[in-house]
């Protein structure tokens, strides 16, 4: 099965949070794997897209999504000018870990830049390390970064502001199990409780 990239897009006020009617429809009727139950996010355990990456971390180590098998991973597409929703994304994260206990040492959060000509490797660092220092900021060339998003099916585009620009994207937080599988798509309107709720039951997943 596979699913379109999403049509629309963020702007500082006007995200794209995903769960559409469209993709509830697409998602219906897969039952391959064992099944989360009672979610506030997008059950994705049976979708064919977002299977791994081939991308460059912040310290500049190649790494794909085998690297983090282990641990439940976090993904989340964004820029380090982002100027509201990638912030949010990115506190929440700690917020879950925090409201998860000794379980939020499991979790691990990576950062996909959708904007590799301003977000350098030590731009990256020090944006995702101020939320979290275990956090991975993790970039590509413009082609790898345009392959990556169309791999897990994100929408981004450049929009002028003036003498610069800013970045529309997709605003869903991807959640993988421990053996490095795709199980969740989290709305970025979800309370970091409504997060952690749906995670636990991934970390149970074991």
């Amino acid at each position: 099965m596979s699913l379109p990239i999403l049509p629309h897009a963020i702007t500082r006020r006007r995200l794209l949070v995903g769960g559409t009617a469209a993709m509830a429809l697409a998602l219906a009727g897969c039952d391959a794997s064992p099944k989360l139950e009672n979610l506030n996010g997008l059950d994705l355990s049976d979708v064919d897209f977002g299977a791994d990456f081939q991308l460059t971390d912040h310290k500049g180590q190649r790494r794909t999504l085998a690297d983090f098998k282990g641990s439940v991973l976090l993904v989340f597409f964004g820029f380090t000018q982002c100027p509201d929703v990638c912030p949010t994304a990115l506190f929440r994260a700690t917020e879950v870990k925090e409201l998860l206990g000794e379980e939020g040492k499991r979790i691990q959060v990576a950062f996909i830049t959708i904007d590799p000509e301003r977000d350098t490797p030590d731009v990256l660092e020090a944006y995702v390390t101020a939320f979290d220092p275990e956090f991975v900021g993790l970039y590509g060339s413009l082609e790898e970064t345009q392959k990556t998003a169309r791999d897990f099916k994100v929408f981004y585009a450049k929009v002028p502001t003036g003498s610069s620009y800013t970045m529309d994207h997709t605003a869903l937080t991807y959640v993988y199990d421990a053996k490095g599988k795709l199980r969740l798509a989290l709305r970025h309107n979800q309370t970091a409780e409504e997060y952690a709720e749906d995670i636990r039951q991934v970390l149970a997943l074991g």
